[in-house]
């Protein structure tokens, strides 16, 4: 039996699956690495540990599943994750993290174009993508940028770590660095414009759409990997984007809703809609002949970790008891608003520069009042994204939850309270490492088709239905959010102004 390989890079951890052709997870492993945060807004690592975790990862995943010859390998990241890299593939300094907003700058003069791609992008790169990244480091450290030899996703870093092959996955090129596949490809008179006109030099010449094959692992990676088999890598991407592929396929009105350390929106739509307040609509970045719509929280699960462990000193393992006490708390019953922009706000507002509050605090404010808010606080943060949806065109039917939400019961029941409709729960733990194996069946030759591979890897899923007795004080506690965020954006853009920071 051939089985097929699924890598994906989180924020935190590599985690590597092990599935048979019909979609039966047999080995599963996961190792970690740590970020670094040097600055205010920066956040950064180092691509050795990401390779270094994979490996651990893939040979005790194959280890559990009892080392079957491999057909397939994909591999799905964090986007906006940027490597800087030397002739050989050597790191020449830490890669910025997608959370890094060090580039708001950089971003803000993308918006002041009007070359005609960014229409795909709602007119303006985001701080977290590459092409601001690249600007930034062209900016503050030419050195490094001249010298760079790569300028690469952390996907198609490991792409090249198992084949040796310098390819860029179609989804994050054009989702992230402005290419086009239905014009100009790379766009060198956008960088020129930008002030990085060699930046195409930099970047992979090969893109590859989703799911085709790029080449099979090379024997130094599969000695260090444990992998025996054909072995063939297929091109992957974005690990929310790809989520679709797990939720038995994309189609109108489905939405996945990956909610982790950050919250991600995706769905597919047949006709193209241009609102501002989303990213996209990307064209053939999933499937080809349709357009992909992206959404984003920059924090969510980050901010409710920062509330319990960070500023209410509750240890990880005291955390369940904590959501417990605030889990019988009444909505609302608090008194208490949190903002929810703790590294900005990437959709719909597109504003690097917001930052997070607590607003309401007396002497007689509880610890699990605090967390109540901050979960109610990244709920409301979540309409406010699918809001954004629907008022631009999108059509938002069915909502699929997934991620580390499914672990926190007070997150995931306030999200559907706050949103007032059903949500459906991926049971699976991991939607990106079926959504790999998806690509890996259809590259390998194991399945004819992105859509027919889909089918066959649907998940199971609970529906999680939204008490409407808590409706109207969560209407209200979603009203302040709103005014709260209007409220306190002139202080925030000056607590958060680039003369503030280093560099």
């Amino acid at each position: 039996m051939t089985a097929l390989l699924a890598i994906d890079l989180g924020t935190e951890s590599a985690r590597v699956a092990v599935y048979s052709a019909g979609g039966e997870a047999l080995g599963l492993s996961q190792s970690g690495y740590p970020t670094s945060f040097p600055d205010p807004g920066r956040a950064e690592q180092d691509p050795e540990d990401w390779w270094r975790a994979v490996v651990t990862a893939t040979r005790a995943a194959l280890a559990e599943a009892g080392s079957p010859p491999v057909a397939g390998v994909a591999v799905a990241t964090t986007a906006s994750t940027v490597a800087v890299l030397d002739g050989a593939g050597r790191p020449l300094r830490p890669a910025l993290l997608w959370m890094d907003s060090r580039a708001s700058a950089e971003s803000e003069l993308t918006a002041r174009s009007d070359h005609p791609v960014l229409r795909y992008a709602g007119g303006s790169d985001a701080v977290e993508w590459l092409v601001p990244k690249a600007m930034w480091l062209a900016r503050h450290e030419p050195g490094v940028y001249r010298v760079a030899r790569h300028i690469t996703e952390a996907v198609d870093y490991l792409v090249w770590r198992l084949t040796g092959e310098w390819t860029g996955s179609r989804m994050n090129a054009v989702c992230k660095w402005n290419y086009d596949p239905r014009g100009a490809g790379l766009p060198d008179d956008l960088y020129a414009e930008f002030g990085v006109p060699d930046l195409r030099d930099k970047l992979p010449d090969r893109i590859v759409p989703v799911g085709d094959p790029v080449a099979p692992v090379r024997a130094a990676a599969r000695e260090e990997l444990g992998i025996t088999g054909g072995a063939v890598v297929c091109a992957g991407g974005i690990d929310a984007h790809l989520s679709l592929l797990a939720v038995g396929g994309a189609r109108p009105g489905r939405v996945s809703v990956v909610s982790g350390t950050s919250t991600a929106f995706v769905t597919e739509i047949d006709e193209p809609v241009f609102p501002p307040t989303v990213w996209g609509p990307y064209p053939d970045a999933l499937n080809t002949g349709r357009w992909l719509v992206e959404g984003g929280q920059v924090t969510s699960g980050s901010v409710l970790t920062w509330a319990g462990e960070q500023l209410l000193g509750r240890p990880r393992a005291e955390l369940p008891e904590l959501i417990k006490e605030a889990t019988a708390l009444e909505p609302g019953a608090h008194g208490l608003t949190v903002l929810d922009y703790f590294m900005g706000n990437r959709t719909p507002l597109r504003d690097p520069r917001l930052r997070g509050a607590v607003l309401g605090l007396t002497l007689g404010s509880r610890p699990a009042e605090v967390y109540r808010a901050a979960v109610e606080g990244v709920a409301y943060g979540t309409r406010q994204v699918l809001e954004s949806f629907v008022d631009g065109g999108i059509l938002v039917d069915e909502v699929f939850v997934s991620g580390g939400i499914r672990h926190n019961p007070l997150w995931l029941r306030t999200t559907a309270d706050v949103l007032g409709r059903p949500l459906r729960l991926v049971s699976e733990d991991n939607l990106t490492l079926r959504a790999c194996a998806v690509t890996a069946a259809v590259g390998s030759g194991q399945a004819a088709s992105l859509t027919e591979a889909a089918a066959g890897f649907a998940p199971r899923v609970q529906i999680v239905e939204p008490d409407p007795t808590h409706r109207d004080v969560l209407e209200r506690g979603y009203a302040d959010y709103r005014a709260a965020t209007e409220a306190t954006r002139a202080i925030a853009h000056r607590l958060s102004a680039p003369d503030r920071q280093p560099g």
